[in-house]
Formats: C-alpha cells, sequence, structure tokens
C-alpha cells in the first residue's frame, strides 16, 4: 500500500501531511510533517511555530531550509547530526509520540497485514529528513505493536 496524501483511506491518513496531533517532548505538533519541517529550524520558538502547521503548509514553510550542506537539523535548540543514532531515536521517540493518536492507530491497522510503501519519498538520507525506509519501517513496527495488543 502507497502511502501518500492523495490516496484514499486508509493511505491518506497515514501521510505525514494528516492532521494527527500528539506532543513530543512537551511541544504539542499538529501533524508529523510540522514536526519534521521543525527540525530545519534553529530557533526553538520558531520550531514550536512549525511543528502547529499541516500538510502542505508545513511542507511549504521548511522548503527553503537548506540544511543539506551542513547535514543538521535541529530539535529545541539543539545541533543534531542527520546521520546520527541521536537523529534516529528523535525520530522514534516522535512515531511514538503520534502512535497514540487514536485516528493515526486505527488507520495504521486498518491497512492490515500490507507492505508499505512510499513511492514519492526519497531513499538518500542526505537529501531528506525522513527516507522511504526510515518512514514505512517505522509505521510498519508502529503496527505490528499494536496488532499485539
Amino acid at each position: 500500500m502507497d502511502i501518500g496524501s492523495k490516496h484514499g483511506y486508509p493511505s491518506s491518513a497515514l501521510s505525514n501531511f494528516a492532521p494527527h496531533k500528539f506532543i513530543v517532548d512537551e511541544i504539542e505538533c499538529n501533524s508529523m510533517e510540522g514536526f519534521l519541517q521543525s527540525l530545519k529550524f534553529s530557533n526553538p520558538d520558531m520550531q514550536v511555530e512549525v511543528c502547529k502547521l499541516v500538510g502542505f503548509t508545513a511542507k511549504k514553510r521548511g522548503s527553503n531550509k537548506n540544511w543539506q550542506t551542513s547535514q543538521t537539523l535541529w530539535w529545541k535548540g539543539k545541533a543534531i547530526k542527520r546521520e546520527s543514532k541521536e537523529y534516529q531515536d528523535l525520530l522514534n521517540k516522535a512515531y511514538l509520540a503520534l502512535s497514540k493518536n487514536t485516528n493515526f492507530q486505527k488507520a495504521l491497522l486498518a491497512t492490515k497485514d500490507a507492505v508499505l510503501t512510499h513511492v514519492i519519498g526519497r531513499t538518500n538520507e542526505k537529501e531528506t529528513v525522513l527516507t522511504r525506509q526510515e518512514f514505512c519501517s517505522r509505521l510498519t513496527k508502529i503496527r505490528n505493536v499494536l496488532g499485539r495488543m
């Protein structure tokens, strides 16, 4: 099943663009896209504002940020290297927080045992804050945990 905002349910509800509220490190996020785009901003106050954004608005807000040259992202005023374990741990923490949203849970469980893909996603860590593999593997892992509950 290809995850994307322009696909039908449940795929569209699993897109990072979908409006699912969650809290990570005491910061309220209105979508995973808002959280991911916020990582491109070094200013913690700006990050809080970007975390409130949803969908294309969030994507557009972070689109002009050139983090690729330094391969540095930010969370709560702290620089984090893109290819670090610390960054992967932060992604895990954010997806764990998202997994507590009941609408997200329902959509994920509705995929049953489908193989989850994201064909429009990038594969190179140096070019994107979340690769296809990072995205789909987290969704699959969360679905497996939810399915055992």
